[in-house]
């Protein structure tokens, strides 16, 4: 089943209903996908998701008060990452893999921090460490460039997420066609109070004491395009060298969400990573 089929399903995780999709072979240790700023279920680009569940049990979620998840969005990544923990546990996995992208990539590092046990091997794609250079910034940029896109008519995905370049800015058009495969049973959109929490928190991240990275010792694959204006592609090299166990791809002319723009070479790369 494709990404644009499955169905939505919803759990009770503390008192609280979480809303999750799951695809793929339901073998092996599944992939647990942690999304970016202001996304729900159906902000993943479908040829990731079913490029990775083609072969591994694939499971995106929304966290607490994002889309048709209930509760009052944490204003903390500590906080989030606690909650992904719990669904984790209420879904009565032991041992999972992350793929975390931009917010989620900072939930990522928190949940190896909090429960390493938990975590086999983990992907941060086009996101960077607590107190990494800019990320105190992101809110500024998005307020930017979400008015530049509504003056110009435009997603703004388009500026946050996409180079500017000709190949960049046809990959945007392609990549926001993608997310409207889906076209029953879609996600609720993030409410504007959502979004600020989240905001919130991504600022107190970016202005955190940086952690000790040299303490996860699981594999990581750090991933990001060359122009990353949201979470500048400094952060993502920084991180690189700081796990002991990392492998660093860059993807030129990429911008924020450079595994959607160059979604096959990473889907590829992901899966090499992986493994069964």
């Amino acid at each position: 089943m494709k990404h644009q089929d499955v169905p939505t399903s919803t759990i009770n995780v503390g008192g609280t209903i979480f809303a999750y999709r799951e695809l793929g072979p339901k073998t092996g240790v599944p992939v647990i996908f942690l999304t970016h700023l202001t996304a729900v279920l159906d902000n993943w680009d479908p040829r990731v998701v079913d490029g990775i569940a083609a072969k591994r049990h694939v499971i995106t979620f929304d966290n607490r008060g994002v889309g048709a998840s209930e509760g009052k969005v944490p204003d903390t990544i500590e906080a989030m990452a606690r909650d992904a923990i719990a669904f984790i546990r209420a879904l009565g996995f032991t041992q999972v893999d992350l793929l975390g992208l931009s917010l989620g990539g900072f939930i990522t590092q928190k949940i190896v921090q909090l429960e390493p046990q938990l975590v086999r091997k983990i992907i941060l794609a086009g996101t960077g460490p607590a107190g990494g250079s800019g990320i105190d910034k992101v809110t500024q940029i998005t307020i930017f460039d979400m008015l530049r896109a509504a003056l110009t008519f435009k997603d703004p995905k388009n500026y946050l997420f996409f180079s500017q370049t000709p190949n960049g800015k046809k990959a945007a058009g392609a990549f926001l066609q993608r997310l409207k495969e889906r076209t029953a049973n879609r996600d609720k959109a993030i409410s504007l109070g959502a979004f600020y929490r989240q905001l919130r928190a991504v600022h107190a991240f970016g202005l955190e004491r940086p952690a000790d990275l040299s303490r996860v010792t699981q594999p990581v694959l750090v991933v990001n395009g060359d122009q990353d204006r949201m979470v500048p592609t400094s952060n993502s090299i920084d991180m690189s060298k700081r796990f002991p166990n990392a492998e660093l791809v860059l993807y030129a002319d990429g911008g924020h969400t450079a595994i959607f723009q160059y979604h096959e070479a990473f889907v590829n790369k992901a899966l090499e990573f992986l493994g069964t």
